[in-house]
Protein backbone atom coordinates (compact mmCIF):
# COMPACT_ATOMS: atom_id res chain seq x y z
CA UNK A 1 0.00 0.00 0.00
CA UNK A 2 1.68 3.17 -1.16
CA UNK A 3 1.13 6.70 -2.27
CA UNK A 4 2.24 5.63 -5.73
CA UNK A 5 -1.06 3.88 -6.40
CA UNK A 6 -2.05 5.83 -9.47
CA UNK A 7 -4.21 3.51 -11.54
CA UNK A 8 -7.87 4.46 -11.66
CA UNK A 9 -10.23 1.74 -10.44
CA UNK A 10 -11.75 -0.60 -12.97
CA UNK A 11 -15.54 -0.33 -12.97
CA UNK A 12 -17.63 -3.20 -11.69
CA UNK A 13 -19.35 -3.38 -15.09
CA UNK A 14 -16.07 -4.48 -16.69
CA UNK A 15 -15.81 -7.61 -14.53
CA UNK A 16 -16.78 -11.14 -15.46
CA UNK A 17 -17.97 -13.69 -12.91
CA UNK A 18 -17.48 -17.39 -12.29
CA UNK A 19 -20.03 -19.07 -10.06
CA UNK A 20 -18.60 -21.39 -7.43
CA UNK A 21 -20.16 -24.50 -5.95
CA UNK A 22 -21.40 -22.45 -2.99
CA UNK A 23 -23.45 -20.21 -5.27
CA UNK A 24 -21.18 -17.24 -4.56
CA UNK A 25 -19.64 -15.60 -7.61
CA UNK A 26 -15.96 -14.76 -7.99
CA UNK A 27 -15.45 -11.55 -10.02
CA UNK A 28 -12.41 -11.17 -12.25
CA UNK A 29 -10.85 -9.05 -14.98
CA UNK A 30 -8.35 -10.23 -17.56
CA UNK A 31 -5.93 -9.01 -20.21
CA UNK A 32 -3.48 -10.61 -22.62
CA UNK A 33 -2.85 -14.07 -24.02
CA UNK A 34 -0.61 -16.97 -23.11
CA UNK A 35 -0.16 -19.05 -19.98
CA UNK A 36 -2.55 -18.18 -17.15
CA UNK A 37 -1.09 -15.73 -14.59
CA UNK A 38 -3.55 -15.36 -11.70
CA UNK A 39 -3.39 -12.57 -9.10
CA UNK A 40 -4.84 -12.86 -5.56
CA UNK A 41 -5.24 -9.64 -3.57
CA UNK A 42 -4.83 -8.99 0.15
CA UNK A 43 -6.73 -7.09 2.84
CA UNK A 44 -9.10 -4.27 1.83
CA UNK A 45 -8.36 -4.86 -1.84
CA UNK A 46 -9.90 -6.53 -4.89
CA UNK A 47 -8.99 -7.11 -8.52
CA UNK A 48 -8.35 -3.37 -9.01
CA UNK A 49 -5.21 -3.69 -6.89
CA UNK A 50 -3.37 -5.49 -9.71
CA UNK A 51 -3.97 -3.02 -12.54
CA UNK A 52 -0.24 -2.19 -12.95
CA UNK A 53 0.51 -5.90 -13.26
CA UNK A 54 -2.21 -6.52 -15.84
CA UNK A 55 -0.97 -3.52 -17.80
CA UNK A 56 2.65 -4.66 -17.79
CA UNK A 57 2.56 -8.46 -17.80
CA UNK A 58 -0.33 -8.99 -20.22
CA UNK A 59 2.19 -8.57 -23.04
CA UNK A 60 3.41 -12.08 -22.25
CA UNK A 61 0.67 -13.84 -20.23
CA UNK A 62 -3.07 -14.20 -19.91
CA UNK A 63 -3.35 -12.11 -16.76
CA UNK A 64 -6.40 -12.61 -14.56
CA UNK A 65 -7.03 -10.69 -11.33
CA UNK A 66 -9.80 -11.99 -9.07
CA UNK A 67 -11.79 -10.50 -6.25
CA UNK A 68 -12.12 -13.11 -3.52
CA UNK A 69 -15.69 -13.82 -2.41
CA UNK A 70 -17.24 -11.19 -0.11
CA UNK A 71 -15.03 -8.45 -1.62
CA UNK A 72 -16.09 -5.71 -4.04
CA UNK A 73 -17.90 -5.75 -6.44
CA UNK A 74 -19.75 -8.86 -5.24
CA UNK A 75 -21.87 -8.84 -2.13
CA UNK A 76 -23.17 -11.73 -0.05
CA UNK A 77 -26.68 -11.07 -1.34
CA UNK A 78 -25.75 -11.08 -5.03
CA UNK A 79 -26.55 -14.77 -5.48
CA UNK A 80 -28.65 -17.60 -4.21
CA UNK A 81 -25.71 -18.77 -2.14
CA UNK A 82 -26.09 -21.02 0.84
CA UNK A 83 -26.86 -18.90 3.94
CA UNK A 84 -24.16 -18.30 6.50
CA UNK A 85 -21.17 -19.01 4.26
CA UNK A 86 -18.09 -18.03 6.26
CA UNK A 87 -15.49 -15.44 5.44
CA UNK A 88 -12.46 -17.71 5.67
CA UNK A 89 -8.87 -17.75 4.43
CA UNK A 90 -9.18 -21.53 4.13
CA UNK A 91 -12.34 -21.31 2.03
CA UNK A 92 -10.72 -18.65 -0.12
CA UNK A 93 -7.82 -21.06 -0.81
CA UNK A 94 -10.32 -23.69 -1.93
CA UNK A 95 -12.16 -21.15 -4.05
CA UNK A 96 -8.99 -20.22 -5.94
CA UNK A 97 -8.76 -23.87 -6.99
CA UNK A 98 -12.43 -23.90 -8.00
CA UNK A 99 -11.91 -20.74 -10.03
CA UNK A 100 -9.00 -22.26 -11.97
CA UNK A 101 -11.00 -25.45 -12.59
CA UNK A 102 -13.97 -23.54 -13.94
CA UNK A 103 -11.88 -21.00 -15.86
CA UNK A 104 -10.61 -23.97 -17.79
CA UNK A 105 -7.11 -22.93 -18.91
CA UNK A 106 -5.00 -23.96 -15.92
CA UNK A 107 -2.71 -24.82 -14.31
CA UNK A 108 -1.72 -21.26 -13.42
CA UNK A 109 1.19 -19.15 -12.34
CA UNK A 110 -0.26 -17.67 -9.13
CA UNK A 111 0.74 -14.41 -7.42
CA UNK A 112 -0.58 -13.56 -3.95
CA UNK A 113 0.00 -10.43 -1.87
CA UNK A 114 -0.23 -10.08 1.93
CA UNK A 115 -3.33 -11.98 3.13
CA UNK A 116 -3.69 -13.19 -0.43
CA UNK A 117 -0.17 -14.60 -0.17
CA UNK A 118 -1.30 -16.82 2.70
CA UNK A 119 -4.36 -17.86 0.70
CA UNK A 120 -2.17 -18.67 -2.33
CA UNK A 121 0.34 -20.60 -0.18
CA UNK A 122 -2.33 -22.94 1.17
CA UNK A 123 -3.99 -23.25 -2.23
CA UNK A 124 -0.66 -24.44 -3.65
CA UNK A 125 -0.24 -26.97 -0.80
CA UNK A 126 -3.70 -28.42 -1.33
CA UNK A 127 -3.99 -28.31 -5.11
CA UNK A 128 -0.57 -28.89 -6.72
CA UNK A 129 -2.24 -29.92 -9.97
CA UNK A 130 -3.53 -26.37 -10.47
CA UNK A 131 -0.29 -24.40 -10.01
CA UNK A 132 2.81 -24.02 -12.19
CA UNK A 133 4.66 -21.45 -10.10
CA UNK A 134 3.85 -19.45 -6.98
CA UNK A 135 4.87 -15.88 -6.18
CA UNK A 136 4.28 -14.63 -2.63
CA UNK A 137 4.63 -10.89 -2.06
CA UNK A 138 4.96 -10.02 1.65
CA UNK A 139 2.85 -13.07 2.57
CA UNK A 140 0.67 -12.43 5.63
CA UNK A 141 0.38 -14.58 8.74
CA UNK A 142 2.60 -15.32 11.75
CA UNK A 143 5.77 -17.38 11.58
CA UNK A 144 6.22 -20.47 13.76
CA UNK A 145 9.80 -20.96 14.92
CA UNK A 146 10.83 -24.38 16.24
CA UNK A 147 11.06 -24.55 20.02
CA UNK A 148 8.95 -21.44 20.60
CA UNK A 149 5.34 -21.17 21.82
CA UNK A 150 2.57 -21.31 19.20
CA UNK A 151 2.87 -18.32 16.93
CA UNK A 152 0.42 -15.45 16.97
CA UNK A 153 0.57 -11.76 16.18
CA UNK A 154 1.86 -9.51 18.98
CA UNK A 155 -0.81 -8.24 21.36
CA UNK A 156 -0.02 -4.66 20.35
CA UNK A 157 -0.85 -5.54 16.72
CA UNK A 158 -4.05 -7.33 17.71
CA UNK A 159 -5.13 -4.39 19.85
CA UNK A 160 -4.48 -1.94 17.02
CA UNK A 161 -6.44 -4.05 14.56
CA UNK A 162 -9.32 -4.44 16.99
CA UNK A 163 -9.41 -0.66 17.33
CA UNK A 164 -9.42 -0.26 13.53
CA UNK A 165 -12.34 -2.69 13.19
CA UNK A 166 -14.22 -0.94 16.00
CA UNK A 167 -13.83 2.43 14.31
CA UNK A 168 -15.12 1.06 11.00
CA UNK A 169 -18.09 -0.71 12.55
CA UNK A 170 -19.01 2.44 14.50
CA UNK A 171 -19.08 4.45 11.27
CA UNK A 172 -15.68 6.18 11.44
CA UNK A 173 -14.49 4.28 8.39
CA UNK A 174 -11.66 6.55 7.29
CA UNK A 175 -10.04 6.63 10.74
CA UNK A 176 -10.20 2.84 10.96
CA UNK A 177 -8.73 2.40 7.50
CA UNK A 178 -5.95 4.88 8.20
CA UNK A 179 -5.03 3.04 11.40
CA UNK A 180 -4.86 -0.34 9.66
CA UNK A 181 -3.17 0.74 6.41
CA UNK A 182 -0.47 2.73 8.19
CA UNK A 183 0.23 -0.27 10.45
CA UNK A 184 0.96 -2.66 7.58
CA UNK A 185 2.93 -0.12 5.55
CA UNK A 186 4.37 2.94 7.27
CA UNK A 187 2.85 5.88 9.16
CA UNK A 188 1.41 8.39 6.74
CA UNK A 189 0.77 6.01 3.87
CA UNK A 190 -3.01 6.34 4.02
CA UNK A 191 -2.80 10.11 3.76
CA UNK A 192 -0.45 9.84 0.77
CA UNK A 193 -2.50 7.22 -1.08
CA UNK A 194 -4.49 8.21 -4.13
CA UNK A 195 -8.23 8.68 -4.18
CA UNK A 196 -8.50 5.47 -6.21
CA UNK A 197 -6.77 3.38 -3.58
CA UNK A 198 -8.76 4.94 -0.74
CA UNK A 199 -11.99 4.27 -2.65
CA UNK A 200 -11.03 0.61 -3.10
CA UNK A 201 -10.22 0.22 0.59
CA UNK A 202 -13.48 1.93 1.56
CA UNK A 203 -15.44 -0.41 -0.73
CA UNK A 204 -13.90 -3.35 1.17
CA UNK A 205 -13.90 -1.92 4.69
CA UNK A 206 -16.72 -4.29 5.71
CA UNK A 207 -14.32 -7.26 5.33
CA UNK A 208 -11.80 -6.08 7.91
CA UNK A 209 -13.63 -7.15 11.06
CA UNK A 210 -14.42 -10.48 9.42
CA UNK A 211 -10.80 -11.22 8.67
CA UNK A 212 -9.76 -10.36 12.23
CA UNK A 213 -12.23 -12.98 13.43
CA UNK A 214 -10.53 -15.43 11.06
CA UNK A 215 -6.82 -15.11 11.92
CA UNK A 216 -4.29 -16.44 9.44
CA UNK A 217 -2.46 -19.64 10.39
CA UNK A 218 1.23 -19.75 11.23
CA UNK A 219 3.75 -20.85 8.63
CA UNK A 220 5.55 -24.05 9.67
CA UNK A 221 8.36 -25.98 7.94
CA UNK A 222 6.29 -29.14 7.53
CA UNK A 223 3.64 -27.37 5.46
CA UNK A 224 6.22 -25.44 3.44
CA UNK A 225 7.74 -28.70 2.25
CA UNK A 226 4.32 -29.65 0.84
CA UNK A 227 4.57 -26.83 -1.72
CA UNK A 228 6.21 -28.65 -4.60
CA UNK A 229 6.20 -25.94 -7.26
CA UNK A 230 8.93 -23.29 -7.63
CA UNK A 231 8.22 -20.30 -5.37
CA UNK A 232 9.36 -16.68 -5.66
CA UNK A 233 9.23 -14.59 -2.49
CA UNK A 234 9.14 -10.82 -2.99
CA UNK A 235 9.42 -8.33 -0.17
CA UNK A 236 9.88 -4.58 0.00
CA UNK A 237 13.12 -3.14 1.32
CA UNK A 238 11.06 -1.03 3.73
CA UNK A 239 8.33 -3.59 4.46
CA UNK A 240 7.58 -4.19 8.15
CA UNK A 241 9.95 -6.71 9.72
CA UNK A 242 7.26 -9.35 10.20
CA UNK A 243 6.88 -9.71 6.42
CA UNK A 244 10.62 -9.80 5.77
CA UNK A 245 11.19 -12.43 8.46
CA UNK A 246 8.49 -14.61 6.91
CA UNK A 247 10.03 -14.28 3.45
CA UNK A 248 13.46 -15.24 4.78
CA UNK A 249 12.13 -18.28 6.66
CA UNK A 250 10.04 -19.54 3.77
CA UNK A 251 13.01 -19.20 1.43
CA UNK A 252 14.87 -21.68 3.64
CA UNK A 253 11.92 -24.02 4.22
CA UNK A 254 10.57 -24.33 0.69
CA UNK A 255 12.00 -27.05 -1.53
CA UNK A 256 12.44 -24.55 -4.38
CA UNK A 257 12.30 -21.08 -2.86
CA UNK A 258 13.85 -17.93 -4.31
CA UNK A 259 13.73 -14.36 -3.06
CA UNK A 260 13.86 -10.84 -4.46
CA UNK A 261 13.60 -7.47 -2.71
CA UNK A 262 12.09 -4.37 -4.30
CA UNK A 263 14.39 -1.53 -3.33
CA UNK A 264 12.88 1.58 -1.81
CA UNK A 265 9.44 0.00 -1.45
CA UNK A 266 7.30 -1.07 1.48
CA UNK A 267 4.31 -3.42 1.65
CA UNK A 268 2.74 -2.21 -1.61
CA UNK A 269 5.87 -2.90 -3.62
CA UNK A 270 3.94 -3.94 -6.73
CA UNK A 271 2.34 -0.50 -6.83
CA UNK A 272 5.28 1.62 -5.69
CA UNK A 273 7.66 0.08 -8.25
CA UNK A 274 5.56 -1.95 -10.69
CA UNK A 275 8.30 -2.26 -13.32
CA UNK A 276 10.67 -3.93 -10.85
CA UNK A 277 7.94 -6.17 -9.44
CA UNK A 278 6.74 -7.19 -12.90
CA UNK A 279 10.30 -7.88 -14.03
CA UNK A 280 10.93 -10.19 -11.07
CA UNK A 281 7.74 -12.14 -11.76
CA UNK A 282 8.44 -12.40 -15.50
CA UNK A 283 12.08 -13.44 -15.06
CA UNK A 284 11.09 -16.04 -12.48
CA UNK A 285 8.45 -17.64 -14.70
CA UNK A 286 10.79 -17.60 -17.70
CA UNK A 287 13.62 -19.20 -15.74
CA UNK A 288 11.35 -21.97 -14.51
CA UNK A 289 10.09 -22.59 -18.03
CA UNK A 290 13.65 -22.75 -19.37
CA UNK A 291 14.67 -25.23 -16.69
CA UNK A 292 11.72 -27.47 -17.49
CA UNK A 293 12.55 -27.36 -21.20
CA UNK A 294 16.11 -28.61 -20.64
Amino acid sequence: MNQSVSASPTSASSASFIELRSGLRMPYVEAGEGELLLFVHGSLCDYRYWQPQLAGLSKHYRCVAVSLTHYWPATDTDTDAEPGLPFSWSEHANEVAQFIERFGVGPAHVVGHSRGGCVAFHFARRYPEHVRTLTLADPGGPLQIAGRPPASLPETVNALRAKAAQLIESGDVEAGLQLFVDSVSRPGFWAMSTAGFRRMATNNAHTLARQFRDPLPAYVPEEATEVRCPVLLIDGEKSPDMFRRTAAALQNWLPDGRRETVRGASHGMNLAHPSAFNRYVDEFIRSVSEQRAQ
